[in-house]
């Protein structure tokens, strides 16, 4: 083999061999619950149900990633779910990123009832791992609110 033939094979021996490529992203958030002290998420099938201090919103079905495991999807949430579920759900756009098994979230809430815009989070939940909300009470299965 010439020196620039050697050099070739050895750079895709590297990236196609021995674990040299980088793991894949999901193609979507994987199923499971993920929490973190004050934060909760509940990925199923039918839905994203995220949990953040006294607050939840919901998105419909799987979110998808992109391929730096990123995501933004519209959605609804709850701004005022604690003492007493007051009011409608609101419109909001829930945003993160995907690391292993840790899942950053933020949520952007257009609070059409006071006229706010309001922010909640980011906050880092991990898979496998039952959220801690103190106070607030959280869903086990999304859309079963408990009062």
């Amino acid at each position: 083999m010439t020196g620039r033939r050697v050099v070739r094979f050895a750079v895709l021996a590297t990236l196609l061999g021995c674990g040299g490529s980088p793991m894949p992203f999901p193609e979507v958030v994987p199923l499971g619950t993920w929490g973190a002290e004050d934060a909760g998420v509940i990925v199923t099938e039918g839905g994203f149900h995220v949990h953040i201090g006294c607050t939840f919103g919901d998105v419909a079905g799987r979110i998808s990633l992109d391929g730096d495991g990123r995501f933004v999807v519209d959605g609804s949430y709850q701004p005022r779910a604690y003492p007493i579920e007051s009011g409608p759900l609101v419109p909001a756009q829930f945003s993160g990123r995907l690391r292993g098994r840790t899942l950053t979230i933020a949520v952007a809430v257009n609070d059409t009832v006071t006229g706010e815009l309001r922010a909640f989070g980011p906050v880092d939940v991990r898979l496998g791992t039952e959220p801690g909300l103190s106070n607030c009470p959280i869903c086990t299965v999304p859309g079963e609110r408990s009062r």
